[in-house]
């Protein structure tokens, strides 16, 4: 029996062909993204309503899609968070839902410190600059023996931290579940009060709950240091985006790195302009080597389910 499998998230069979591959292979018929973006809701019912699987990325799998489905089996995403997919419309039609658990770890965690640098060393105006044909020295500061605070330890948060040891930073965390292993790394676990006032560094790691919006509301905002640097590659909605607007635009923190945004490509905000903002288009975990990990792991998902077994990487049911 033949198989309808629509890939939407914008990178599989692109950048790797061997997960395409893999499921043509099998002798389904696969369509790709050919937006460049995420789908809308009607484009998903379009293309993907009766489709057996669908492999995601970025894109927001509303209870209107998944009702008008005839065949779907399988939402499998090709990453880790799934906070787009209306788990309560799947569990109801018997739809599996997985992911990729620790494919892009340690790209977001590179992204990261990669992030930390650019702002703490003043990189893009300089290099800005530099271009435009001027000699800057903009002080910058340095990650040396800096406090950094780790929102969130899940596999990202840890590889975060395992950085951090490189530049011999004192660690703080904030996480329900504490990890012995950070722990013995030197990692201590503080209430999120504590970590926003004492870090120089903070670096988002949750994914996006009711209990988890606005963690850092303007009250937090306001207790960092002026001098700290917020780095989010988790999600939009974990920051109060009005309250976090005054602080850059008033030099009242240092800096703000971005990789996600709840709405993908993001409706342009004044503060993408201030010289103390890093945005890049969510590519923590767009690298050739989890790109590939993240397209296997899907599609051994979706192999699995399609051939009557157990999804392999199944989100709670």
């Amino acid at each position: 029996m033949s198989f309808k499998v629509v890939a939407t998230t914008v990178t599989f069979g692109k950048i790797n062909q061997e997960p395409l591959q893999r499921l043509i292979d099998q002798g389904y018929e696969v369509i790709t993204n050919s937006f460049g973006r995420p789908f809308t809701e009607a484009e998903l019912i379009e293309i993907a309503g009766d489709a057996d699987a669908i492999i995601i990325g970025n894109d927001k799998i509303t209870a209107a899609y998944i009702n008008q489905t005839t065949n779907l089996k399988i939402i499998a995403k090709h990453g880790v968070g799934v906070d787009g997919v209306d788990m309560e419309a799947a569990r109801a039609k018997g739809i599996a839902v997985t992911n990729a658990p620790g494919s892009n770890a340690d790209e977001v965690a590179d992204l990261a410190i990669a992030s930390m640098l650019t702002l703490a060393r003043v990189l893009y105006p300089s290099i800005r600059d530099l271009k435009a044909g001027g000699w800057p020295k903009y002080p910058g500061i340095s990650l040396y023996q800096k406090t950094i605070g780790i929102v969130g330890t899940g596999s990202i948060g840890k590889a975060l931290a395992k950085r951090a040891t490189g530049f011999s930073m004192n660690i703080l965390a904030y996480d329900v579940y504490q990890s012995d292993e950070l722990k013995a790394l030197g990692v201590r676990y503080v209430d999120m009060d504590t970590l926003v006032a004492a870090s120089d560094f903070i670096s988002l790691h949750l994914p996006s709950t009711p209990e988890t919006y606005h963690l850092l509301d303007e009250k937090r905002l306001q207790a960092m240091k002026p001098t700290a640097i917020l780095v989010n590659t988790a999600r939009e909605k974990l920051i109060d985006y009005a309250a976090l607007d005054v602080l850059l635009r008033e030099k009242r923190i240092k800096g703000y790195a971005a990789d996600v945004f709840d709405k993908e490509p993001p409706t342009p905000l004044e503060l993408f302009t201030y010289d103390n903002v890093m945005i890049t288009p969510h590519i923590g975990g767009t690298t050739k080597e989890s790109n590939l990990k993240m397209g296997n792991m899907s599609v051994d998902n979706v192999i699995a389910v399609l051939s009557g077994k157990p999804a392999i990487h199944p989100i709670g049911r």
